[in-house]
């Protein structure tokens, strides 16, 4: 199994979203060692925004393209290429301005391809991306999985949202929620996040275990 962990927070080694998604993508392989793991950090290599470069060169053949063009469709290819090779699919992002942040937006908008990973036809859009699990971590400052604020959680609807119009329909989320409220509710969000990637790990272990 290739397991692909797209990591967006601007934070470092301070992120919470990325230590719990980098945790899980680790506890996936040792649970079974044959899987493989391929990283892509939005932050040390942000993806570029959409241009009019982009935007015209998708829909140009290749042969006709400039070389700017050939540059940021050839940098959208890739991504789609990490994309379709993955089995297992982990997007970390902090919960920013009510929504996923900017770069993780930005990988949306090069894997989100009329023709590659979707298509119109007689009876509608159409995913293309199909038989993948995806994996859900966000971290947050406050609570928004219940309560009053859940109206306020554009991130979840958001990419379950997209990623279920591309055709990835199994996704599961892991909150790492409520790190503005002290340490306590930090340690408790985290603890609370690991045991979820523990018992996600130990559940790909008792199935390899079975297979063999």
């Amino acid at each position: 199994m290739s397991i692909l962990l797209v990591t967006s927070s601007p934070r470092g080694a301070a992120s919470h979203s990325t230590r719990v998604a980098t945790d899980l993508a680790r506890k996936l392989v040792a649970a079974d060692p044959s899987n493989t793991l391929v990283v892509r950090d939005l932050v040390a290599n942000p993806l570029p925004h959409i241009d009019p470069d982009y935007a015209t060169g998708i829909y140009t053949p290749a042969e006709a393209r400039t070389p700017r063009q050939a540059e940021v469709v050839g940098v959208s290819d890739a991504v789609l290429d990490e994309l379709f090779a993955a089995d297992t699919v982990i997007l970390a992002t902090g919960f920013i301005n009510f929504n996923i942040s900017s770069t993780l937006k930005s990988w949306v908008d090069h894997v989100a391809r009329s023709g590659k990973t979707f298509a119109y036809g007689e009876n509608g859009p159409k995913g293309l991306v199909a038989g993948k699990k995806v994996y859900i971590v966000l971290a947050s400052g406050g609570i928004y999985s219940e309560g009053a604020a859940v109206q306020m959680d554009h991130a979840v609807p958001y990419l379950r949202s997209v990623l279920g119009f591309l055709g990835m329909t199994d996704v599961e989320v892991i909150r790492v929620e409520g790190v503005g409220m002290g340490a306590d509710a930090v340690t408790a969000a985290l603890a609370k996040a690991t045991a979820k990637v523990d018992a996600i790990a130990a559940a790909t272990a008792d199935q390899v275990a079975i297979a063999a």
